[in-house]
């Protein structure tokens, strides 16, 4: 058996030398900031976890403290351990923050009442009091059996229920969600426009290279330094940054829906310290039996694994797109 690779560990094949990656993305991150964009600073919006994190820490490095904004912007469905997180983070690094609760500008979208009413074509006797999450049901593995969704809610007595979620339902739930990602971002550009500043984005490898974000939401930014760089070695630079220990130890959450929920429950089929050794064995032409032994699996967890893979990759290319145009200018 190989061991289990845990934040602290990471496989060879992820491995990297953490201070020769983190001056390479400070180089690019001046010479893009200030010679493509024109821009003298960064808005990083900081959610508490390692990815936003790393990028903050990596932008103090490349343009000083004082010209690095920091934004948290929490509503009512976020865990408030985020919020204590990403404080810790803005103090730990010395910069301006700002936390903007975007509850009220949701309710005026009709977020949570569009979220709400689907909820509650579902479940009759729900109320707002209830919570929910929508969890990916992968199947177990199984051949020729697609993944499909569930909702879960939990009832104000601890209850909990779900029901396989149809498709339709699932397209107005998360269309809802999406308000979330798209109004923070409104807010980072406005920061960014007012203090001429760059917007960062945060997503690291398995996200970008997975769709794992919302076009014009959290997709959305001016440079996004951590991009290259699976799940694992980003918590790699997180310690060679010196971040809090607090903040290495985070477990990838999406903290959109009021129920707790992990990345892998929701989007992804096995946690980030599996994927990561899949995505880098796919990438470099390893066998389904050589992955399989590098992550601790079998061999048909990865071929499900990669299969899922390529399915995310192809449908996630229209949110990876730029604007078409109907001829070449």
């Amino acid at each position: 058996m190989v061991p289990i690779f845990t934040n602290n560990h990471i496989h060879p094949w992820l491995d990297i030398k953490p201070d020769e990656v983190i001056t390479q993305i400070i180089s690019i991150l001046k010479d893009s900031v200030h010679k493509v964009l024109k821009k003298k600073g960064a808005v990083v919006a900081i959610s508490g976890g390692i990815d936003s994190s790393v990028c903050a820490a990596l932008t103090v490095e490349a343009f000083g403290r004082d010209n690095v904004y920091g934004l948290l912007l929490p509503e009512s469905d976020s865990s408030p351990n985020s919020m204590i997180l990403g404080e810790i983070v803005c103090k730990h690094l010395n910069i301006n923050y700002e936390v903007i609760n975007i509850t009220p500008v949701l309710e005026a979208f009709g977020c949570y009442n569009l979220r709400d009413n689907v909820v509650a074509s579902l479940f009759p006797d729900y109320n707002k009091s209830w919570k929910y999450k929508i969890v990916l049901n992968r199947n177990e593995y199984k051949e020729n059996r697609l993944n499909h969704f569930i909702i879960v809610v939990e009832t104000n007595t601890g209850d909990t229920m779900e029901k396989r979620l149809p498709i339709k339902e699932y397209l107005h739930l998360v269309s809802a969600t999406n308000y979330k990602q798209r109004v923070r971002k409104t807010y980072e550009y406005y920061y960014a426009d007012r203090m001429n500043y760059a917007v960062i984005g945060t997503p690291n490898r398995l996200e970008y290279d997975q769709g794992f974000f919302v076009k014009n939401g959290d997709g959305s930014a001016d440079i996004k330094p951590i991009a290259h760089l699976y799940k694992s070695q980003v918590y790699l630079l997180g310690r060679a940054l010196g971040l809090p220990e607090t903040i290495c130890d985070t477990i990838p959450t999406t903290d959109t829906y009021s129920m707790k929920q992990s990345q892998d429950e929701f989007y992804f089929v096995l946690p980030y310290q599996k994927l990561d050794i899949i995505l880098w064995g796919l990438n470099n032409n390893k066998t389904a039996e050589e992955i399989a032994f590098a992550s601790n699996i079998t061999k048909e967890q990865v071929i499900y694994a990669i299969q899922d893979i390529i399915a995310k990759r192809k449908s996630s290319i229209p949110i990876h797109l730029s604007p078409i145009l109907i001829e070449n200018i």
